[in-house]
């Protein structure tokens, strides 16, 4: 387990599943926000899942977030689109909604990067999120993110287009901030 102060990363088990479904991919606005195609029901044990425990595709590592003082999930983090020659991945996160608000996103975007630079040996992490999404821009930019651009009505959601910003972050960038 990859471990923050409150927060840790471990392998998915097969009884978050259900939870992160529920809580997370079945909540049809929510997850149009956090996706980037058309949402569509998945039946419980589905392959098909992003959740999936059965997942063999090398480009994505996912996590369960649980609290450390406890144990209870929390919500589901990820990096994915890894590119192993160009050292680079973009990294995502969902938290139940009992979860937020009390500062986990920055922490686990902390640990992710911890993951990306140190365990994988990443140069560059990429945040894509909404424009209004402001948990998300909270905690990356509190990791040291900087916006790098606006990709103009760049996501369909929910029958509108909405603005994504890019943000970047470099290991040298990250190694010169304290704790990187």
């Amino acid at each position: 387990m990859l471990r923050g102060e409150k927060i840790g990363l471990r392998a998915r088990h097969e009884d978050d599943i259900p939870v992160l479904l529920t809580e997370l991919h079945d909540d049809v606005a929510g997850s149009s926000r956090s996706e980037s195609a058309p949402w569509r029901p998945i039946p419980p044990g589905s392959e098909e899942s992003r959740l999936s425990l059965d997942r063999k595709d090398d480009a994505i590592v996912s996590f369960s977030v649980v609290d450390l003082d406890g144990g209870a999930l929390l919500g589901s983090a990820s990096l994915w689109g890894i590119d192993n020659h160009n050292r680079s991945a973009h990294l995502g996160l969902g938290l139940r909604p009992s979860a937020r608000g009390r500062g986990h996103g920055t922490e686990v975007v902390a640990v992710l990067c911890h993951y990306g630079f140190v365990v994988r040996g990443l140069r560059r992490l990429q945040v894509e999120t909404l424009e209004d999404n402001a948990a998300m821009l909270r905690a990356a930019e509190g990791n040291g993110f900087v916006r790098e651009g606006v990709l103009r009505s760049a996501a369909w959601v929910m029958g509108e287009f909405l603005d994504e910003v890019l943000l970047g972050l470099l290991v040298q960038d990250w190694k010169a901030r304290p704790g990187g």
